[in-house]
C-alpha cells in the first residue's frame, strides 16, 4: 500500500496543481504536471528494468539449478518437482520486487498477499490437496519419470511430475494432466516397476484337434523366440471347452521392455505356425436338430 509520506507528497502536488489552475498560473501547472509525470515515469521505468532483469536472472537460475541437479544425478522425478517449485518461488519474488519499484509498500503488500493466500487457500483447497499429493508421490515414489502407469482410467508414460499435476504421455502421443491429489489416494498400476512381465494368450482351436499337437506347436514357438525367458518357463494348458472352440492358455515371461513386441510377434507366429501344421481355428457354429 502507499505509505503516509508518499500520500502526503501526492496530496501536496495535487493541491499545487489545483491552486495553479485557480490562480491562472499555467507555467506552474505545467511544471507540476511535468514533475508528476517524471516521478511516475521513473517508477514505471524502474519497474520495467527490474522485470526484464528479473526474467533474465530467473532463466539463468533455472538453468543453473537444472544443470546442478543433472550433474548430481538427482532422480528425474525430484528434478521435475524442484524445478517447478523454484520457478514459482522466483516469479513470486519478482512480482514483489516490481510492486516495490512502483512505490507500493511491500510490507503492506505482503500482508495483503498473505490474506489473499488464506482466502485463496480456502477457495482452492483442491489444489492444496494436489500439492500434498505431489509431496507424497515424491516421498514414497509409487512411480517415477519414465515409468508406464495406468491411473484414473489413463494409460501412459510419466513425462513430468509437477507440484500440482503429473503429466502422462499416452501411446498415441497425447499429454494428459492428472491431479496429484487423486493420484496419491487412488489406485495406480505401474507396468515398469518390475523387471519382467508375463504375456498371456488365449489360443482357440476347433474341436477334434489333437491336444498334444497344439501344445507342442505353442512350446516350439516359445522356445524359438530368444526374448522369451526360460525361467520361469512357458505355461501351456487346456483351459476350457467353449461352445465352438477348445481353448488353450499360453503364458510366457519376458523383460518389461519386450512386452508389446513379443505380444504382437507371437500372435503372428501362432497364426502362421498353426496354418503350416494344419491346426484349424474355430468359427461360431450352430447345430439344429429336427
Amino acid at each position: 500500500m502507499i505509505t503516509l509520506l508518499q500520500a502526503e507528497e501526492v496530496v501536496e502536488k495535487t493541491t499545487g496543481v489545483i491552486k495553479a489552475v485557480s490562480d491562472g498560473n499555467f507555467d506552474t501547472l505545467l511544471n507540476k504536471l511535468i514533475s508528476l509525470g517524471v516521478d511516475a515515469g521513473k517508477s514505471i521505468l524502474l519497474a520495467i528494468v527490474i522485470y526484464i532483469a528479473g526474467r533474465f536472472i530467473i532463466n539463468l537460475i533455472n538453468r543453473l539449478v537444472r544443470q546442478m541437479l543433472e550433474r548430481k544425478n538427482v532422480d528425474a522425478t525430484i528434478q521435475s518437482f524442484l524445478k517447478s517449485f523454484a520457478s514459482i518461488l522466483l516469479n513470486l519474488l519478482l512480482v514483489i520486487s516490481v510492486v516495490s519499484a512502483l512505490g507500493i509498500n511491500t510490507t503492506s503488500f505482503a500482508a495483503l498477499l498473505a490474506s489473499f493466500g488464506v482466502a485463496a487457500g480456502m477457495a482452492l483447497s483442491g489444489n492444496l490437496q494436489n500439492l500434498a499429493g505431489g509431496l507424497i508421490i515424491l516421498l514414497f515414489k509409487p512411480f517415477k519419470v519414465g515409468d508406464v502407469i495406468e491411473a484414473q482410467g489413463v494409460l501412459g508414460s510419466v513425462k513430468e511430475i509437477q507440484i500440482i499435476h503429473t503429466i502422462l504421455q499416452t501411446p498415441d502421443n497425447k499429454e494428459i494432466f492428472l491431479p496429484n491429489g487423486s493420484l496419491s489416494s487412488g489406485n495406480i498400476t505401474n507396468y515398469s516397476k518390475m523387471d519382467t512381465r508375463r504375456v498371456d494368450f488365449t489360443v482357440s482351436v476347433e474341436y477334434g484337434t489333437d491336444v498334444e499337437k497344439v501344445m507342442n506347436a505353442l512350446r516350439g514357438i516359445a522356445n524359438a523366440d530368444s526374448r522369451v525367458l526360460k525361467d520361469p518357463e512357458a505355461f501351456i494348458a487346456l483351459s476350457g471347452l467353449a461352445d465352438s472352440s477348445v481353448n488353450f492358455t499360453f503364458r510366457v515371461w519376458v523383460k518389461g521392455s519386450d512386452y508389446w513386441p513379443v505380444y504382437f510377434e507371437l500372435n503372428k507366429q501362432i497364426y502362421e505356425e498353426f496354418n503350416r501344421q494344419g491346426i484349424g481355428f474355430p468359427f461360431p457354429q450352430l447345430q439344429i436338430h429336427q
